[in-house]
């Protein structure tokens, strides 16, 4: 049977999986009926929000995020205090933040840049004093070290408030609204995302 591609525009406050936590919000919770052997792909942490890929080709794992070749991750983030030219500068070059095992690593090199909020960013469904000072960021990197942008903001002293991911290469959330879903043809789901598609992705 064909393997189906969708992406989520997934809630604050929702784990990306379908089981394991009752006292939490889970993806099942959305009522949606997604097909047998459906599984999130590159998760989000419940805090965060935006495009979380869902599949029932258990291949796509490895051919986005575990291959040779990186696939750029974009997203929107809100950052207390307003942020300077010299800071951005340092998220490009990399940041030191420390990783599971108690490592220090250095961030890869990144885009930023400073950005007025689109005007259909949906509601967070929680709320900012938006008279203190505050700034958005466009962040797109190739790597996903475990909270890795909360991370290097904490670092450089600008926390994350909010945190959407709005693309990955090619494949971008649109006009999806939270909990909302589009499916995606196989074909356009690789072309999307820069993986040259084959038939061998079949189980």
């Amino acid at each position: 049977m064909p393997h189906r591609y969708f992406i989520l525009n997934k809630p604050y406050d929702m784990l990306s999986q379908f089981k394991g936590v009752p006292s939490m919000r889970m993806l099942g919770d959305l009522g949606i009926d997604f097909p047998e052997g459906t599984h999130p792909i590159g998760r989000l942490d419940n805090i965060s929000e935006g495009l979380l890929i869902l599949t029932t080709n258990k291949k796509v794992t490895r051919l986005l995020f575990q291959g040779p070749k990186t696939h750029a991750r974009t997203y929107l983030v809100r950052v207390i205090r307003e942020v300077s030219e010299d800071t951005l500068q340092q998220i490009r070059s990399g940041i030191s933040i420390r990783i599971k095992g108690n490592v220090d690593y250095t961030t890869a090199p990144c885009e930023a840049s400073i950005v007025v909020p689109p005007e259909n960013l949906f509601a967070a469904g929680y709320s900012f004093r938006e008279d203190l000072p505050h700034t958005w960021l466009r962040l797109s990197l190739t790597e996903g070290k475990f909270r890795q942008i909360r991370k290097m903001m904490k670092v450089i002293r600008h926390p994350v408030q909010r945190l959407i991911r709005v693309s990955i290469e090619n494949l971008s959330l649109g006009d999806l609204r939270p909990g909302e879903i589009r499916e995606v043809n196989e074909k356009d789901f690789f072309s999307q995302l820069n993986i040259e598609y084959s038939p061998d992705y079949q189980d």
